[in-house]
């Protein structure tokens, strides 16, 4: 299954970015054998500034046809890092070719794009700043490939 993480704002060079990376191409190589991607970062940007309605059209068009489409949202599920591994293989097993991880701007997720989804994920009760967003996406994309294929990342 191939991962999209689908996010309002382009993030540039610098620590986040960095970040990114690395946990991505882990996720990669970790999760080839486990069938779990490549994930691809999808950015969006609301150029007219039309606001959650813009992004929200936007970040639609971004999430490939046929996607399982998972919020990151504050009203989402939350999930231990091992029960979000086993969500992911869930998710894949559903036959679904591709997951789409969609993240909204600096307002949220447009209440549209929201209520289509097939499922919301939260980070906790506080608000994140998108950017770090995908940050602890990326992470947990790839503790999950690591808790799946028994990899010692994970030590809880």
């Amino acid at each position: 299954m191939r991962l999209h993480i689908c996010a309002v704002g382009r993030l540039r060079t610098g620590p986040e970015k960095t970040l990114i990376d690395d946990y991505l191409a882990r996720f990669d190589r970790t999760g080839r054998a486990l069938s779990l991607g490549p994930c691809q970062v999808a950015e969006v940007e609301d150029k007219r500034g039309t606001g959650m309605a813009g992004e929200g059209a936007l970040l639609s068009r971004a999430i490939p046809d046929g996607a399982l489409t998972c919020v990151l949202e504050e009203r989402g599920r939350t999930f231990s890092s091992p029960e979000f591994a086993d969500q992911l293989i869930l998710w894949r097993d559903q036959g679904r070719s591709d997951l789409a991880f969609v993240i909204g701007g600096a307002d949220g997720i447009d209440p549209a794009l929201r209520d289509s989804a097939d499922d919301a994920l939260s980070f906790g009760a506080m608000v994140w700043p998108h950017m770090l967003v995908r940050v602890m996406l990326a992470e947990q994309l790839y503790r999950a490939a690591s808790i799946l294929s028994g990899g010692p990342y994970h030590r809880a």
